[in-house]
């Protein structure tokens, strides 16, 4: 078996949105489809990823990409325009549905199975509506996603950011092996990174529980956020007191506190990445 994952990227622009009363006001509605708008009414261009399953043809194509692409722009353009029409009208935008929507009228449309499509109006955000085990038939012969409902996920995935700072040194090895082992990274007055830190929390999709962003923000928030902030992360914060906080550990940890509070709100939590650099991260579990 093979998965094929291909990103359409698609401009939900459609002309003069309507707007809230008062000439300067900007459009109503908006957690959804709505970024920043310009004076023209131009809405943001969205990418959709689209992931296929199964095996190769004797071409070597799992899927032409070219049938991808036209069927993302037939079949869900229409639904994201009316979407965002909705939601600048003062209609909140609810992501798990509209995605549930669009794998509908996608899947019928492509010659192979459709296990996963993704929604991302940004680099920070993430919905994603997931398929496992294999695309079930409606009455009419085609295939959908609506049908199994036990085996759909719904995965919603953000990224924040936090300055702090660290000192990477074990104290069962000698000043001359720490400095050998992390080189710069064992200044022993420490050094400081920008980290983000990526959080993909998955709901089961036939629940309401914890299915928004809101939700991921408020967790993180308390959890990570206001805990490893701009502190020094081996003497400020006793989650890594005892550990050498590489980004390895940081990621562990991470997980470990958020674990427990997205099960409170009937969450799983999925993975946490953490990036030391833009060159550097770990995510774990793996």
């Amino acid at each position: 078996m093979r998965r094929l994952s291909r990103t359409v990227r698609v401009s939900l622009t459609y002309g003069s949105p309507q707007r809230g009363p008062g000439a300067g006001d900007a459009p109503r509605g908006g957690n959804g489809l709505v970024a920043v708008e310009t004076a023209a009414g131009l809405a943001p261009t969205v990418e959709l990823e689209v992931e296929c399953i199964g095996e190769a043809a004797g071409s070597g194509y799992l899927i032409d990409i070219t049938v991808i692409d036209r069927a993302v722009r037939e079949h869900l353009t229409p639904i994201l325009r009316a979407t965002l029409r909705s939601e600048l009208d003062g209609k909140p935008t609810d992501l798990r549905d509209l995605l549930v929507r669009c794998a509908s009228a996608l899947a019928p449309a492509l010659p192979a199975q459709l296990s996963m499509l993704a929604y991302r109006s940004g680099p920070f955000r993430t919905a994603a509506f997931e398929q496992a085990g294999g695309t079930s038939t409606n009455p009419s012969g085609l295939p959908s996603m609506q049908h199994a409902p036990a085996q759909q996920s719904f995965v919603l995935s953000e990224t924040f950011e936090f300055a702090a700072s660290h000192r990477l040194h074990l104290p069962t090895a000698s000043d001359d092996e720490n400095r050998a082992m992390f080189g710069k990274c064992n200044n022993p007055n420490g050094h400081g990174h920008n980290y983000r830190i990526e959080v993909a929390v998955e709901v089961p999709a036939q629940t309401r529980t914890a299915g928004d962003f809101g939700t991921i923000e408020r967790i993180v928030q308390s959890e990570i956020m206001a805990r490893f902030g701009h502190k020094r992360l081996n003497l400020d914060c006793t989650e890594l007191a005892s550990l050498n906080p590489s980004v390895e550990h940081i990621a562990m940890v991470c997980h470990g506190i958020l674990t427990p509070r997205f099960a409170d709100a009937g969450a799983l939590l999925r993975s946490v990445r953490v990036w030391e650099t833009d060159k550097t991260s770990c995510r774990y579990p793996a």
